[in-house]
């Protein structure tokens, strides 16, 4: 990891007030206050980080009321293989979720008195455990297991320390899929975060903390390489065939609602994403842009490069967490297909809107801590 300070100045870097108040409920789901999302500008990776993101989540309502004493599982992007760079940059300064920001998320989840913090991923064709991936990546996992007290990792893609698969079941049947067989983790856990990476996307036109759960599908099951009646053992290949439709998930998996649909990536993916996020509600979308890349999401993408917009955005609804994001992006989030970012793709923040998960219009959206016209970081450059 890169650092100005050492691993105990950072830990300590943020001591404050307690986190008391309760974070805002849903809009979307209980029909009251608008929800609420936090922009903060962050500079670096450094000291500042921590107490940017207490500050986000104290003016949220605090993480106390949302993670004392339950167990919470936390979503990372850590997409692709560990040997992909742009240029020479650390895959966590273009396309991963950064170390720190993950232990910073993981220390205060500990200091609001979390019983138990899981870090998961599903982890490029291996069955691998976790800590091997970040360890590929040049990354430390000692860092984010001694950021709290109870700390474990989790790779998804696949059944893990679980004895079967948790089956989830998407609200008002889905627009692709009326259910999806996941780990269990992201059934066995009281709150749920997505820890997203800032970025662009090739095929859903952005990925942000709802583009993110794309990978908690496990390839053992949604993979190109699954098993045809049931899940495989080992997980390879990636999940091709839920791009383009080639073939169904394991028949032991719930199937698509209608195999007649459209095979085109760019209908197919916006629409599983939020099928998925409707299944497994998000507790708490965070989305890092401090170093990140615009182009893609990933060195795959041509062509792209390193930016540094230096913001961090939080919000307990994901839609209009994502909202807020492209507003900061410079896109807008009412754009539908045909219109940045959105221009070969459908909106996902539309789609997922459409199951009742959330607001995407500003207007109905509560933003605190820095304005969007000071975070503002546009991420086309024409």
């Amino acid at each position: 990891m890169h650092s100005n300070c050492t691993r105990r100045q950072w830990l300590a870097a943020a001591a404050g007030a307690a986190l008391a108040r309760p974070f805002a409920a849903s809009a979307a789901a209980t029909g009251g206050p608008a929800p609420r999302v936090a922009i903060a500008k962050c500079p670096s990776y450094g000291p500042e980080l921590l107490p940017a993101m207490q500050r986000m989540f104290d003016q949220l309502g605090g993480l106390e009321r949302l993670v004392k004493g339950k167990t919470v599982a936390i979503k990372v992007n850590m997409t692709g293989d560990t040997s992909y760079r742009l240029g020479h940059l650390p895959a966590e300064d273009t396309h991963y979720t950064h170390p720190r920001a993950i232990a910073a998320t993981v220390h205060l989840m500990g200091r609001a008195g979390a019983r138990r913090v899981r870090v998961l991923e599903s982890c490029w064709s291996t069955s691998g455990p976790f800590e091997e991936f970040m360890l590929q990546a040049n990354w430390e996992p000692r860092d984010i297991l001694s950021a709290a007290p109870r700390v474990e990792f989790e790779n998804t893609n696949y059944l893990g320390r679980g004895s079967k698969y948790a089956r989830l079941t998407t609200p008002k049947g889905g627009h692709l899929f009326r259910a999806f067989d996941l780990n269990h983790s992201y059934q066995d856990c009281d709150v749920f975060v997505s820890l997203a990476k800032m970025k662009d996307h090739l095929t859903a036109g952005v990925t942000l903390s709802i583009k993110n759960c794309f990978g908690i599908l496990p390839v053992t099951i949604y993979g190109d390489g699954a098993g045809v009646d049931e899940p495989s053992i080992e997980p390879h290949g990636g999940r091709g065939i839920m791009h383009v439709g080639n073939r169904p998930p394991s028949k032991s998996a719930p199937s698509e609602n209608d195999p007649k649909t459209p095979r085109e990536d760019t209908y197919r993916i916006p629409r599983i994403i939020a099928d998925i996020v409707a299944a497994r509600p998000i507790d708490l979308a965070i989305v890092e842009g401090v170093r990140t890349m615009a182009g893609g999401e990933g060195p795959w993408a041509k062509p792209s490069r390193a930016i540094s917009p230096g913001v961090i955005v939080a919000g307990t609804n994901c839609v209009a967490t994502d909202a807020v994001c492209l507003a900061v992006m410079g896109y807008d989030p009412m754009a539908v297909r045909g219109a940045p970012p959105f221009e070969k793709c459908d909106s996902t923040l539309q789609l997922a809107e459409e199951l009742g998960v959330g607001p995407r219009d500003l207007k109905r959206i509560e933003m605190v801590g820095t304005p969007v016209r000071e975070a503002l970081f546009r991420f086309r450059l024409v």
